[in-house]
């Protein structure tokens, strides 16, 4: 991996030493995207089955599919110890084990890369149908590759952090502001230029200070990095959807292209699962879509607002769903009618931020 001149030819090397190691046929490593909530393959090497490239171009699975990555790995291995596991072809899951059969493999190796404390990806190695099954040892093996691979990705994505940092939230690996506003100023011209539907959610993060005031910043960290991984999965759903923390406890995600019903049923399930955290009191989500009755959208501002006012008033009610903008009457909708207002001056803005927790608090924007 030291010798490799680029990033990507580094975990190629990682990936076709595992496979040799391991007696394996076909070897993958793959990246977590918490942004989009997708695990993408970064290379394919050894033996590949139909529709597999070397390098693909976007072969990547949303992480729903594959649970493990969020939900096990986070509650296992974070702060811990990683563990590869083994799964094989005989049995009737989705996912890996229909993925085995499909492409006649018949066991499978999964090792997480871990950098830093946080799950970065994983180390895939399979052996074909008739060849003997990984057992444990395999697995601790397994585990010691991925430490080896994660040591060598860890050089190079050195050379990659000052821009990773810039669109990045450091906390819980998925984008930033600057991100956002870059990504909805693209996707408004789309809508403009092509029709395409542009919905964002934001939502707050219910009960962040007394974690912090209670148990600790560090708890309140904890918190904020499981909710992020909750957002990453959900955002899975959505195609393109890129999922960010705006700053504090306040996180959204963006959507091009599916329609304001589909957004809409990935917030609810999102409130749901935040509601199931063990630490928080759950979200206040607000949605707002060009696929719903709210007046011409010409700018990233008014739709950002759109959202922000819809999140106000499902904080301001206590609502465990997600208040939509434009579903209580077009552009009579109170959500919309608190958007569009004129602003006010100067003073009153600033006695309202005292008294921030109304429905008719400011907007940022």
């Amino acid at each position: 991996m030291a010798a490799a001149p680029t990033p990507l030819e580094s975990v190629e090397a990682a990936a076709e030493g595992a496979r040799r190691a391991l007696d394996g046929t076909f070897a993958a490593i793959s990246v977590w995207e918490r942004e989009r909530g997708r695990l993408r393959v970064l290379v394919n090497v050894g033996e590949l089955a139909e529709g597999e490239e070397r390098f693909p171009g976007d072969e990547s699975y949303p992480v729903d599919v594959f649970p493990e990555i969020t939900e096990f790995l986070h509650e296992r291995w974070v702060g811990g110890q990683p563990h590869a596991w083994v799964e094989t072809a005989r049995g009737d899951e989705e996912g890996r084990v229909a993925a085995l059969r499909r492409r006649g493999r018949g066991c499978c190796v999964v090792a997480p890369i871990v950098l830093h404390g946080r799950a970065w990806g994983e180390l895939y190695v399979a052996r074909p149908v008739r060849a003997p099954l990984f057992g444990p040892g395999d697995a601790d093996f397994a585990t010691v590759l991925a430490a080896v691979a994660a040591s060598g990705i860890a050089q190079t994505e050195r050379l990659e952090e000052v821009r990773r940092l810039a669109f990045t939230d450091p906390l819980t690996g998925l984008a930033n502001r600057r991100a956002v506003d870059a990504r909805l100023d693209e996707a408004v011209e789309r809508h403009l230029g092509e029709g395409a539907v542009v919905s964002l959610l934001v939502c707050d993060l219910n009960g962040l200070k007394k974690v912090n005031d209670t148990l600790g910043h560090a708890v309140g960290d904890r918190l904020l990095e499981r909710f992020g991984s909750v957002l990453s999965r959900c955002g899975a759903k959505l195609p393109g959807a890129l999922a960010a923390r705006l700053g504090g406890d306040e996180f959204c995600l963006l959507s091009v292209g599916p329609t304001a019903d589909e957004v809409v049923r990935v917030a609810d399930e999102l409130c749901r699962r935040a509601g199931e955290l063990e630490l928080g009191e759950g979200v206040a989500c607000g949605v707002a879509s060009t696929g719903d009755p709210i007046g011409a959208v010409s700018s990233a501002r008014r739709l950002f607002r759109l959202a922000d006012a819809a999140q106000y008033r499902a904080k301001a009610a206590r609502s465990t769903k997600p208040v939509v903008a434009g579903r209580d009457g077009g552009r009579a909708d109170p959500v919309v009618r608190m958007a569009d207002r004129p602003p006010r001056p100067l003073a009153a803005e600033r006695r309202r931020f005292r008294g921030r927790g109304g429905v008719d608090g400011p907007l940022r924007g």
